[in-house]
């Protein structure tokens, strides 16, 4: 393949989609759960400014196999939004954020609750694009050890995601460790920054992003009902 080629515009839209919070609905569990997604055509600019990162600090002397906002020490994980800073103009983000408390006894179930969420957040985006514009759409995950979990997920994305586009047009839904795939880790670094914001009023981070913020929808403002 020659430059030229390597180099066009991608005619898919990719959703690399990740989560903040746990399914405990107690108040020994997190405040809020967050949904992220992070879109995108390519190329994919942030892969070598982040894959130098990387390398960088292995050179440094840290063993870092890949990023993840939750487990990075902040002097990495102020590099590393350096990084995204640089690439803000070619990110989206639309968040779907839920108070849990606020979550319906019906709606605590994992299998039940996720996906729904997801479904939100995926309606939002896709109604927002202009979805004639791209030959398909790839939404990737993380892996997903729980297999109630993935395949509720994977049902949702694809009823979603099939009822939302023209016929014939194609899509693909695709769980990756991300580990493997740079474009979760800028979603992960993206939605620990807002979920930081709303679980604990922490800004820092998410001053670096809002930019590139398109949506950032509390599911549950209007709830006046409490269930624990």
């Amino acid at each position: 393949m020659n430059r030229a080629a390597s180099n066009k515009q991608s005619d898919h839209l990719y959703l690399f989609i990740d989560e903040a919070g746990d399914f405990n609905f107690s108040n020994t569990g997190t405040k809020y759960f967050v949904l992220t997604a992070a879109s995108k055509t390519r190329p994919f600019t942030w892969e070598l400014p982040i894959s130098s990162l990387k390398y960088d600090l292995i050179e440094f002397g840290l063993d870092i196999e890949y990023f993840h906002a939750s487990e990075d020490r902040q002097p990495v994980r102020d590099r590393f939004f350096g990084k995204i800073c640089e690439e803000l103009n070619e990110i989206r983000l639309d968040s779907i954020v839920i108070e849990k408390r606020k979550t319906g006894l019906s709606l605590q179930v994992m299998e039940t609750f996720y996906p729904m969420m997801v479904e939100y957040l995926l309606k939002y985006i896709l109604d927002k694009r202009n979805i004639s514009e791209y030959k398909g759409i790839i939404v990737l995950t993380d892996s997903l050890p729980v297999r109630k979990k993935r395949e509720a997920i994977e049902k949702a994305i694809k009823m979603t995601v099939s009822s939302m586009l023209p016929p014939g047009k194609k899509y693909k839904v695709l769980h990756h460790a991300s580990k493997s795939c740079i474009g979760l880790q800028v979603a992960d670094y993206c939605n620990w920054a807002i979920f930081r914001k709303w679980e604990r009023s922490d800004n820092r981070s998410y001053e670096l992003i809002k930019t590139c913020i398109k949506s950032e929808f509390d599911i549950f403002a209007k709830g006046e009902i409490y269930y624990y």
